[in-house]
């Protein structure tokens, strides 16, 4: 059964990769309105997600977002499957803008390890491609539940000589290992981490588990941070990636200050494009003692 769902799944992929891109998108963005249309958990835990991050829009303001987050997660999931199928060259020729480059180039020409810090904002498997074309970096990642995605993934992600380091103890340590002998790691931040591995932060004036991770690897300066994004331009024609030197409070020792700063970086982003973001992921599960579950 599991081989099935895995040949479903891919030639669903493929069938959007063969289509033109302004045409996968649309596609894209008629599954998202479709997935708004009718009850489903992506749709409840976006809305449980903005009333208590967004609590200041209106009801229906609030939920004109909430269909707009659908329809670009749907337009993400078509820009992801092209991302996958097709070769990276094809992709790349999507980004249209570039902001802070050179500060990508001063990051990777210094003496120490560099951590490239994203978020699932926009859409990251272009923004793994765009990094990947600049130098060799490991990224971190979570692997998915389908063993024939999984695999495609690790084949398809790796293209352009990066490696890929899955969230387990063997990933973890390939990455802090890669980051010591002053290589480059790409992490994205905001998936809810144990809670011996995170702090509990403001994020949308939210007490948040983030994960320690990255502010551990940067720690006085053991390794340099940047920021990463690659967002939808508005007219849908590709994307713009930005660049962003991670604060110096990210480098503080004290772990509360350094996840909070970059929590608070991750914020600015998302609320600079809102609907970009995957409000979908259950961010929130993990509360703090005597706080009611959300979901």
């Amino acid at each position: 059964m599991e081989q099935f769902k895995g040949a479903v799944a891919i030639g669903f992929l493929r069938l959007f990769a063969c289509l033109p891109f302004a045409l996968a998108q649309r596609l894209g963005a008629l599954v998202g309105w479709a997935m708004y249309q009718f009850p489903n958990r992506e749709r409840e835990v976006t809305r449980i997600n903005l009333q208590h991050c967004m609590p200041e829009l209106e009801p229906a303001e609030r939920e004109r977002l909430v269909r707009e987050t659908m329809i670009q997660s749907g337009r993400t999931f078509a820009e992801s499957a092209c991302a996958w199928i097709w070769k990276p060259e094809k992709t790349l020729k999507r980004v249209k803008q570039v902001e802070g480059e050179h500060l990508l180039h001063e990051a990777l020409d210094g003496d120490k390890g560099v951590v490239f810090i994203t978020s699932h904002l926009g859409n990251w498997e272009v923004l793994n491609h765009w990094y990947s074309l600049h130098c060799a970096p490991v990224g971190f990642y979570r692997p998915p539940k389908l063993k024939a995605i999984d695999d495609l993934l690790r084949r398809q992600r790796a293209q352009l000589g990066n490696r890929l380091a899955p969230s387990t103890r063997e990933g973890i340590s390939m990455v802090m290992r890669e980051v010591r002998q002053g290589g480059a790691v790409g992490i994205p931040v905001d998936p809810e981490p144990a809670r011996k591995s995170g702090e509990f932060v403001p994020f949308f004036a939210i007490q948040a588990l983030t994960s320690k991770f990255v502010p551990n690897l940067l720690k006085g300066g053991q390794a340099r941070g940047v920021f990463l994004h690659c967002v939808r331009l508005e007219d849908h024609s590709g994307f713009k990636v930005i660049v962003e030197p991670a604060p110096e409070a990210m480098y503080s020792a004290d772990a509360e200050t350094a996840v909070a700063s970059m929590s608070s970086v991750l914020e600015r982003y998302v609320r600079q494009w809102p609907s970009q973001y995957m409000w979908s992921m259950k961010r929130f599960k993990k509360r703090p003692q005597g706080e009611e579950e959300w979901y």
